[in-house]
């Protein structure tokens, strides 16, 4: 069983930085791919970025591009993100996610995430 914990999220001015973590535990996460989606209130479920098991490929909604970075270290267990730029749009609440398999992906609970001046 795969277990994702999400932190790092709060309150930050437009123009700030945060940096989310997803610490995993119960499988290690060098066998898999993760990401990050993004659900603000009201609106549906949204992706945000996705890294490969090795973290050489990335990928990137249009919305949050040369913004934000995702990143990984298999040997902490843990993935990563770097925001950078932040406007009140990108309020939401921030989900980590793990494939364990095509059509098996598992969920953390979320880390709220508040842009407002």
């Amino acid at each position: 069983q795969v277990q994702l914990v999400e932190s790092g999220g709060g309150l930050v001015q437009p123009g700030g930085s945060l940096r989310l973590s997803c610490a995993a535990s119960g499988r290690a996460i060098s066998s898999y791919t993760m990401g990050w989606f993004r659900q603000a209130p009201g609106k549906e479920r949204e992706f945000v970025a996705y890294i490969s098991r090795s973290g050489s490929m990335t990928y990137y909604a249009d919305s949050v591009k040369g913004r934000f970075t995702i990143s990984r270290d298999n040997a902490q267990n843990t993935v990563y993100l770097q925001m950078n730029s932040l406007k009140p749009e990108d309020t939401a609440v921030y989900l980590c996610y793990l494939d364990l398999q095509t059509r098996d992906r598992r969920w953390g609970q979320g880390t709220q995430v508040t842009v407002s001046s």
